[in-house]
């Protein structure tokens, strides 16, 4: 089991910047990746960023150059900076960690972070 609490959120405005973390807790060994989602009302969840074991990571391209994932060495904490935010990032933003369960991978997740970003 992982736990995730993701913090950082809040009101910004355009072209400003906003970095979110996600503390984690439990087996932290077993974690294979880490990765940002978002949601926004009416949206579909999407992936934002992902980071893996061996510090590989990939980006919507809707964020790239604009974000950064990155980690610590135990998995403890990730985190997303986001500059030149936009108003079309305005979503909820969730952490989830993917391990292996008893049946594949399992994924845990976040409670998410709410980011609003005024024009």
């Amino acid at each position: 089991q992982v736990q995730l609490v993701e913090s950082g959120g809040g009101l910004v405005q355009s072209g400003g910047s906003l970095r979110l973390s996600c503390a984690a807790s439990g087996r932290l060994f077993s974690i294979s990746s880490m990765a940002w989602y978002r949601q926004a009302p009416v949206n579909e969840r999407e992936l934002v960023a992902l980071i893996t074991r061996d510090d590989t990571t990939n980006y919507a391209d809707s964020v790239k150059g604009r974000f950064t994932i990155s980690r610590d060495n135990a998995w403890n904490t990730v985190y997303l900076q986001m500059n030149s935010l936009e108003p079309e990032d305005t979503a909820v933003y969730y952490c989830r960690a993917r391990a292996p369960g008893d049946i594949g991978p399992a994924d845990y997740w976040g409670q998410g972070t709410q980011v609003t970003v005024s024009s």
